[in-house]
């Protein structure tokens, strides 16, 4: 009788570290390997990453980055208006022009950076869709979906048994 010794299975790498998974977030790059982009479109975020096929369709961002943009607009612009008013006599066509166009630009402006870096803060701390151990850095993607259960289809759920 002969007995085959199975290939040892591949550890699964660990996660990156909080301020490095961030500032690639906020770069548009996967917050595990550094190397894929992590944006489509503008706000649509990649199924899976290029080049470590980290799974990253079943994040959550939903309204945090909007809410921390509206805050970092807010004190800027209104920081800006505050002393450019009090400091000087500028005509009402000029504040009527520059503040809107300044708080579009903004927020359109910072929108996908700040959306990256909350899906590099999931990703670090293994919420939403990212509870499953990464792939290993170099590694080959076999096609098996990597990732979290919040993103998977109906087909993929895990059975609960009987009752």
């Amino acid at each position: 009788m002969e007995t085959y010794a199975s290939p040892p299975a591949p550890t699964p790498q660990e996660r990156t570290r909080l301020v490095p998974a961030m500032a690639r977030g906020f770069l548009n790059r996967c917050p595990h390997c550094g190397e894929g982009h992590m944006f489509g479109r503008f706000l649509k975020v990649r199924p899976a990453c290029e080049a470590c096929g980290l799974e990253m369709e079943g994040h959550r961002a939903d309204d945090l980055p909007p809410y921390l943009v509206i805050f970092l607009v807010g004190h800027i612009v209104g920081y800006l208006v505050l002393e450019i008013e009090m400091g000087y006599d500028v005509p009402l066509w000029i504040s009527l022009t520059v503040w809107p166009l300044l708080t579009l630009v903004l927020a359109l402006g910072l929108l996908q950076p700040v959306k990256g870096a909350v899906i590099g803060l999931q990703y670090t701390f293994g919420m939403h869709g990212f509870g499953k151990a990464p792939p290993a850095r170099g590694g080959t993607d076999t096609g098996k979906r990597r990732g979290g259960e919040a993103g998977s289809r109906a087909g993929d759920a895990p059975e609960l048994g009987s009752a």
